[in-house]
């Protein structure tokens, strides 16, 4: 039976297919918050990204190379990857870490390549995958890996190929077989890759350089663009052969990160759908997900959080502009904690809301701006609750927790008081977390300012989503 991990990457050039998962662990999530301005332990700054000038040469034979810069750079990564985990795969598995028996590279654009990898033909194959049958790994230089290197940088190559050969890992470790679904086994790969990229940024590489700051939100951006395509109800049940929301990709990318390949290893089919609980999946065949930005919707949302939150003075809704005195106004929405007052833009809002899909294939929809609404009424609830800053990094961050919390909130469907029903669909949560890490406005304190890490922000809105009230304000403290 042939085992081949691949996923499809949809990006704004093309749709590839490559390697892709999701995770977010039981227990503690992760991140270090002690430091707003710190991304899991380490200072957030930017700096060089890539392949080092003086990057040491591959030290793998690659089968079938054309001997172009892009099958130099997957050869670098696939060599950088390996040599890590020969000298860490000990610290967390038993046994002898063994590399990968075989490297082949082809070009899917190529009618008469006679490659083949894992026992197929290669013309179309726009993948890059670990061959569980003859433990090779395999990646098309033809357009996967050039699209992706377009799109978000040297070191989006370098994690996609670190997932496929998290693949290799898993299987020496025992968690993966050919049995595994293949949900376990790619949020398992993601969480190595993870691991991996964290002794990037640490510097411990020879070959490649990985900045905290925007070198990290790179590749986050490309874990969005690894998503599954959302399905409808008509699509059937989701099954074993997805790969995870880019909420979940993320996650997963964070938790190895962070936590180290122990986490990795408590990754399996129940820990996933105990932690996914009942964030939705799948679209009703009648709906498209999108709620036009209007007036009327924004209304409905404020409407719907006082349902869900019911605060003692439910903040006012504006739609008119106007200065505050105790905090910065202005953007597509804002509070104003002196009036107990939301003001929007609606028009700005609108034009963050649209739907699209960048050059990177991060994505945008409703909930890109619906999100940033909900995130000024948890700033009102944060002033009810009263003892708190709302103008600091940590008051980001608890807001991006918070809005992380209203959004579970909306799984289940609210009904306003005008009767209007609200409710989160597929694609909602993605949306967010775009945003979040995109602009930072859900992220933000009552000023409009975020940190700089959106590794950290999306973080914080995890810890909502997986948590409650309490726990943001305890964690935010």
């Amino acid at each position: 039976m042939k085992r081949r991990h691949v996923v499809t990457l949809v990006i704004a050039v093309g749709t590839v297919a490559l390697a892709g998962c999701t995770t977010t662990l039981r227990g503690t999530p992760v991140s270090v918050f002690a430091n707003p301005f710190s991304v899991a332990g380490m200072p957030a700054v930017d700096g060089p990204t890539g392949l080092r000038d003086d990057a040491q040469p591959p030290s793998r034979t690659v089968e079938n190379t054309d001997g172009g810069r892009i099958d130099q750079l997957a050869g670098s990564a696939v060599s950088d990857v390996e040599e890590f985990w020969a000298a860490r795969y000990g610290e967390t598995f038993d046994g002898d870490f063994a590399p990968v028996d075989g490297l082949v590279s082809w070009d899917s654009t190529d009618y008469d390549a006679d490659a083949h990898f894992c026992g197929d033909g290669v013309f179309g194959l726009v993948n890059a995958g670990y061959c569980l049958d003859d433990n090779t790994l395999g990646w098309d230089r033809g357009q996967l890996l050039p699209q992706l290197r377009d799109a978000n940088g040297d070191m989006a190559v370098t994690m996609a190929l670190a997932h496929e050969y998290g693949h290799s890992v898993a299987h020496q470790a025992g968690l993966l077989t050919s049995e595994t679904p293949t949900l376990v086994g790619e949020q398992q790969a993601d969480c190595l890759a993870g691991v991996y990229m964290r002794s990037v940024a640490e510097g411990a590489s020879s070959r490649f350089t990985l900045s905290t700051g925007d070198g990290l939100n790179n590749l986050l951006a490309a874990m969005i663009a690894f998503r599954d395509p959302l399905l409808t109800e008509s699509d059937g049940e989701v099954g074993e052969d997805e790969h995870g929301s880019a909420f979940e990709r993320v996650s997963a990318f964070q938790f190895g990160f962070t936590d180290g390949a122990a986490v990795c290893k408590a990754i399996d089919l129940e820990e996933i759908k105990q932690r996914r609980g009942d964030l939705p999946v799948l679209l009703p065949d009648d709906q498209t997900g999108e709620l036009p930005v209007t007036g009327e919707s924004v209304t409905s949302i404020v409407d719907a959080m006082n349902v869900a939150f019911t605060p003692a003075d439910p903040p006012r809704l504006s739609f008119a502009q106007s200065a505050c005195p105790d905090a910065r106004s202005g953007g597509p929405a804002s509070y104003c904690p002196a009036s107990n007052t939301i003001t929007v833009d609606l028009p700005a809002l609108e034009e963050l809301g649209a739907q699209s899909v960048d050059d990177s294939g991060v994505l945008t929809g409703d909930n890109t701006a619906y999100s940033v609404v909900v995130s000024r009424f948890m700033q009102a609830v944060q002033h009810e609750r009263g003892g708190v800053e709302l103008g600091d990094a940590k008051a980001a961050l608890r807001t991006a927790c918070l809005t992380g919390v209203a959004t579970v909130k909306m799984t289940d469907s609210i009904t306003t008081p005008d009767g209007d029903t609200i409710q989160l669909t597929a694609g909602d949560v993605d949306e967010a977390i775009s945003g979040i890490l995109v602009n930072g406005l859900a992220a933000s304190d009552v000023n409009g300012d975020s940190v700089p890490s959106g590794f950290s922000r999306i973080d914080a809105f995890r810890v909502g989503v997986l948590g409650d009230q309490d726990r943001c304000f305890t964690r935010f403290d």
